[in-house]
């Protein structure tokens, strides 16, 4: 549902007074355009507000959501690739897709439709959660704007308390999405994940989506290549500041795209910014400054801190150098090994927008160990060997746990 923000406001006046269904993809295995929590509105009228396959399932969605509608009762159905029948509503990627398709009555008073309300005043980019039970007793709905300090007290839902709304808090709290299973009163004990089984959403499901606040990069030499480098970081969802220590050069308005662009000398500003509990380990920092003056103390104090990634500008020599600079610092051999340096990954790129992609390109393959960065064409098998990371920038340069075989993979086509 959290897709659908930016579009929200423009459609609740031809919500209101009137019923609408609001279809969400519950369960994701294999292939598949979208992923779970992805959301989409239909109007009694037949309108539609988002998408959830690109065009694969929306009919059948929509006739179902009028089904929905007619008898106010909740629908579940799962679509998937048919080779038996060509013109059977389903995913020509192969994947598998579980839908949850909710009512909404035309009383004000429904909890998903204020839901609905309260997400149309966010921002695109507002830190915000949207929990949800998704059995058929009923809606229930909760937002929450502040989602990195939420706990159980926070999530008044009906029905889920003890240890599932523990680990539902614990979902909203990593900025994730996904279906727990929870036992409801009376009930038997729900499987863990309910994503995970078969139907996608059992009885005492509840979904989770949510949205922390974007993680930050911190770049490094106001230059040809940091002017490149902060639209291209932008692209990927960061808040990018860019720290020069030479006023001349970070005041121009080639850093416009910027959002905070800072006067200071950097290891100082990292290391106010690392006191103050502004830096996380989602944090990045990109070094441009190819300066030793600059470079050997900001590393220092860069590789003291648990970011998710570190890189350096310079050539191999430099590297060098600075490992022999850092070493006579006191800066652990471990930690060393954690910087990127040369920055990039090898695209063969020369000019400054090359060398941003080919930053970014690194960025991007460093959040798990399992990516190679070698063309998808040549390397067999699925495009995806671990589930597809459904919220922020994960952590970087950690293992995941191997996948399971129907573990969701996004398709790029």
């Amino acid at each position: 549902m959290l897709d659908l923000i930016p579009s929200l406001g423009a459609w609740l006046p031809a919500l209101a007074g009137r019923p609408f269904a609001v279809a969400t993809i519950v369960a994701a295995a294999g292939s598949v355009p979208r992923p779970v929590g992805t959301s989409m509105i239909v109007t009694v009228t037949g309108q539609v507000l988002g998408s959830l396959s690109g065009g694969c399932v929306e009919g059948a969605v929509v006739a179902l959501a009028q089904d929905a509608m007619d008898d106010a009762g909740t629908r579940r159905e799962t679509f998937g690739f048919s080779s038996a029948d060509a013109f059977a509503a389903g995913l020509t990627c192969g994947g598998t897709l579980t839908v949850h398709i909710e009512p909404v009555p035309a009383d004000d008073s429904a909890p998903l439709r204020r839901a609905l309300h309260l997400l149309a005043d966010c921002a695109p980019d507002q830190p915000v959660a949207l929990v949800r039970r998704l059995d058929d007793r009923g809606s229930a709905a909760v937002v929450l704007a502040d989602p990195a300090t939420a706990g159980a007290r926070s999530l008044a839902i009906d029905g889920v308390d003890g240890e599932g709304l523990r680990r539902v808090a614990a979902l909203v709290r990593s900025g994730g999405a996904g279906v727990i299973g929870v036992a409801l009163p009376g009930g038997c004990p729900a499987d863990q994940d309910a994503a995970h089984t078969p139907d996608g959403a059992a009885a005492g499901a509840v979904l989770v989506e949510s949205r922390l606040a974007p993680p930050r990069m911190l770049v490094f030499g106001a230059n040809d290549f940091g002017a490149a480098l902060v639209p291209a970081a932008k692209l990927l969802g960061y808040h990018v500041t860019l720290v020069d220590a030479r006023p001349a050069f970070a005041n121009q308005p080639r850093f416009g795209a910027a959002d905070a662009v800072v006067t200071d000398w950097p290891h100082r500003y990292l290391a106010a910014e690392a006191a103050a509990g502004r830096l996380d380990s989602r944090t990045v920092a990109a070094v441009l400054t190819h300066d030793p003056k600059f470079d050997l103390p900001l590393l220092e104090a860069a590789l003291a801190v648990d970011l998710a990634y570190v890189g350096a500008m310079g050539s191999r020599r430099s590297h060098l150098q600075r490992v022999d600079g850092l070493l006579a610092a006191g800066v652990r051999p471990e930690r060393i090994a954690a910087l990127h340096s040369p920055i990039g990954l090898d695209l063969g790129a020369v000019t400054p927008a090359e060398v941003a992609v080919s930053i970014t390109a690194e960025l991007i393959a460093a959040r798990t160990r399992t990516a190679t960065g070698t063309p998808l064409r040549d390397r067999p098998g699925p495009i995806h060997d671990h589930p597809a990371p459904d919220h922020g920038v994960p952590r970087y340069g950690t293992s995941p746990a191997p996948a399971p075989s129907d573990a969701q993979e996004i398709a790029w086509t």
